[in-house]
């Protein structure tokens, strides 16, 4: 199959899939961000936080709880990538050290959820990072967009008031009623295809077509055998 027609067809793929699923999915979305009811888990988040569900915010308040949610997470982010090499399940490759630089552009870009990384994924930034920055920002980033989107519908809906809802019940809600569970669905998927998921550093193939070493982050052996977490990475991703 050539380039242009493997594009073809991915593109006719997704316009199939976004037709069958965008009513469905779509109504699952309002009940979720319409919903009064709150759950335990919910419930336990918002007491860890100090947040009062049931109060609805302006857009002024809506925003400043954007900006500063965002702009934590780039800081947590950013300062987590420099300290690296003094955290459990790095590399320790020599060139890999992340710069202040690349860290703030990194930190930024994923925040904002476009996650662009000027460098090579799996070689570069530790296991841990993956985990509990790059794939955590994964999440919360795109709840961020998608708790802004409903806001601004919310705006145009509501005539009456200036309320816009309440940004953390939105944050926590798209985290864990909608992206946790189709990136579990998602995750099944790649674990039966075989993709390699587990904590091992990396390892050396000594003969590559090139005739030149070549680290490999991961397992040699076969990918059913080395996947063993349940969710894919930001590492996975950006293979």
């Amino acid at each position: 199959m050539s380039t242009t027609t493997a594009g073809v067809v991915f593109v006719a793929t997704l316009i199939i899939a976004l037709a069958a699923v965008y009513v469905p999915l779509g109504d699952y979305m309002y009940r979720v961000y319409s919903g009064t009811k709150h759950s335990r888990v919910e419930r336990i988040v918002y007491r860890a936080v100090g947040v009062h569900p049931g109060v609805e915010q302006t857009w002024g308040v809506y925003a400043r709880s954007v900006l500063a949610f965002s702009a934590v997470g780039v800081l947590a982010l950013f300062f987590l990538q420099l300290i690296q090499g003094h955290l459990p399940l790095h590399l320790h490759q020599p060139g890999t050290e992340m710069t202040a630089a690349l860290a703030w552009n990194t930190a930024i870009s994923f925040v904002t959820n476009t996650n662009w990384q000027n460098y090579a994924g799996e070689s570069t930034q530790g296991h841990l990072v993956q985990m509990a920055g790059l794939a955590v920002q994964n999440f919360l980033s795109a709840a961020v967009g998608m708790a802004v989107a409903v806001a601004l519908v919310r705006g145009f809906a509501r005539r009456h008031t200036g309320d816009l809802g309440n940004f953390w019940v939105d944050l926590v809600r798209g985290t864990l009623r909608i992206l946790l569970p189709i990136a579990f669905v998602f995750a099944i998927v790649l674990i039966a295809g075989g993709a390699i998921q587990n904590f091992h550093l990396h390892d050396q193939v000594a003969q590559t077509v090139s005739g030149a070493p070549q680290t490999i982050p991961g397992d040699r052996s076969p990918p059913k055998r080395s996947s063993r977490c349940w969710a894919p990475t930001a590492a996975g991703s950006s293979m």
